[in-house]
């Protein structure tokens, strides 16, 4: 029996954990759930899962949390606060920790649970953007392991040879190649993108996802943070990541080797496949989704970025190859340009312009601690609402 802490567990990512698990009582106990202010979800999983503990980050909605879990007959102790999710990450007897909050807001449980010594199955790429020297020495210190929930990530963990999963040479790999669905503006005439709407960036064509996650895969953003994601958990140069268009979203990434080979991982667009490959590894156990029919799929496409529609994948590799904390930088002015697309405040097409802007006069340091990288996002975020108030 695995003992499992679900951080996020309302989102999407929680909500596929949540059903796996239902296929596989006899696995799993769930010990801890955490929501940032959808009490009633929250209420509901804690019911049907019987958690130890009920975490609520956003305090302003702990009054109605505790009402919302009698209600619903959970018995969970309700906890509030960003200090809970890191106590819940690191419990004594917990083995394993889903960390599915997004954005920098999952980054100190996520450590937490690293310098705790816990299995952490990653779907927080954050965590390794904001902070990945940092969070890579406290996994190591700590004998912690890293399991990655990305689709991208997992496919090449499942590509790679066993215990070759940070040493690529041994491995004899030549190159991590990621895929990408091109999102929903793929062939959308240029000159269109600069009046794109929230509801049709956060229309992807082949994932339900979170909003910030859709309008990331729209701009491709998303496949920059996870390029810098693969670079940390693979021990990757930037030189040995590739990104390829794929608008089937049914090869989820490859891996090429210097013999030749280019081994692929396939599947139905559903997150339920790498997360079960995750909770059971290194066994495999049944997770809902569909087999996959490659006679009805007919054919699989493949091209290059269009970085002229996509600008935000270069300044992703150019923050990567800048390093110290421009990566950091690079994650708190995205949140920051999303945020204000979503509200309306700036033209899809800005979200780019507003990332450059703030790399370019964002001091960067050195990432030597934690304060550092808290310091540099603080200054970020604080440009960046410059940069949208100069945008809008």
């Amino acid at each position: 029996m695995k003992r499992i802490v679900i951080l996020g567990s309302t989102g999407s990512i929680g909500v596929s954990t949540l059903d796996v698990i239902a296929r596989h009582t006899e696995r799993f106990e769930v010990v801890a759930l955490s929501a940032h202010r959808n009490i009633r979800k929250l209420a509901e999983q804690c019911a049907k899962f019987n958690p130890r503990y009920a975490v609520v980050s956003d305090k302003a909605a702990a009054a109605g949390a505790q009402q919302a879990l009698r209600a619903a007959g959970a018995r969970a102790e309700l906890l509030c606060g960003n200090d809970a999710l890191s106590h819940i990450a690191s419990l004594a007897g917990v083995d394993m920790v889903m960390a599915a909050i997004v954005g920098a807001a999952g980054l100190p449980a996520t450590l937490a649970a690293a310098r705790a010594g816990k299995t952490i199955l990653l779907a927080n790429k954050e965590a390794l953007v904001m902070s990945g020297p940092l969070f890579i020495r406290a996994v190591d210190e700590s004998c912690a392991r890293l399991l990655p929930i990305d689709s991208e990530h997992n496919a090449v963990f499942q590509a790679l040879p066993p215990g070759c999963e940070r040493d690529l040479a041994r491995a004899g790999v030549r190159k991590i190649i990621l895929t990408a669905s091109g999102g929903p503006f793929r062939n959308a005439p240029l000159a269109q993108l600069h009046d794109v709407t929230p509801e049709q960036a956060c229309a992807h064509p082949n994932w339900v996802m979170g909003r910030k996650i859709s309008v990331d895969s729209a701009t491709m953003m998303n496949k920059g943070l996870e390029v810098i994601e693969a670079r940390w958990l693979f021990d990757a140069a930037p030189e040995q990541i590739d990104v390829l268009v794929h608008p089937q979203s049914i090869v989820h990434s490859m891996v090429a080797y210097h013999d030749g080979s280019v081994i692929a991982q396939m599947g139905n667009p559903d997150m339920r496949t790498p997360i079960a490959n995750a909770l059971a590894w290194p066994e495999r156990i049944e997770a809902g989704v569909a087999p996959l029919d490659l006679a009805g799929v007919g054919r699989l496409d493949f091209e290059p970025v269009d970085l002229k529609r996509f600008p935000c994948v270069t300044l992703a590799y150019h923050s990567l190859r800048q390093g110290g904390t421009a990566a950091t930088i690079l994650n708190a002015a995205n949140e920051v340009a999303v945020e204000a697309f979503l509200e309306r405040r700036i033209a899809f097409t800005a979200i780019a312009g507003v990332v450059e802007r703030v790399l370019d006069t964002t001091p960067m340091d050195g990432m030597h601690s934690l304060e550092a990288v808290y310091a540099a996002d603080a200054l970020a975020r604080a440009n960046a609402t410059q940069a949208v108030q100069a945008a809008a």
